[in-house]
This record gives structure tokens, sequence and C-alpha cells, in this order.
């Protein structure tokens, strides 16, 4: 018994076109993170699903990546480079 499937989306894209309102899905990039701090091992590497991320809001021209820990990743990284 337990959970053996969670559902997410990268970088929180999608929703549903009927829900008015749908801000979209859950970031698999929160997911992964809220799970690893858990201890639970997901086998995900996380920098490479916030680039993934990163690469498919770009490629669609969306400006806003939905999830909280890619905003803090990609921020983090940024402030290295400067």
């Amino acid at each position: 018994m337990g959970v053996g499937v969670v559902d997410s989306a990268v970088a929180g894209l999608g929703g549903c076109p009927y829900a008015k309102g749908a801000s979209g899905n859950v970031a698999t990039e929160d997911v992964v993170y809220m799970l690893e701090g858990l201890g639970i091992e997901t086998g995900v590497d996380l920098a490479k699903l916030v680039d993934a991320g990163r690469f498919i809001t770009g490629t669609i021209g969306k400006d806003a990546i939905q999830s909280k820990v890619a905003k803090a990743i990609i921020n983090k990284s940024q402030a290295k480079t400067h």
C-alpha cells in the first residue's frame, strides 16, 4: 500500500483547457526536490531536469517557469556567473 505514481509536468507546463483559470500542473522539479528531501530516491538528475525545463519553455516561448525549485537553482547559477 502507498503511492506508486506521482503525476507532474516539467516546468509545471500544461493544465486542463476545460478548467477555467487553471494555472498548470505540479512541476516535476518541485516533486523531485520534495521526494529527495524526504529521503526517497527518485533516480532523477534534478540539474538535468531544470535544464530540460529551461529548454522547453524557451522553445515554446513561455517566459515563466512554474517550478519554485527550478527558479531557485537558475537564480543561484546565474549569481555564480556574475
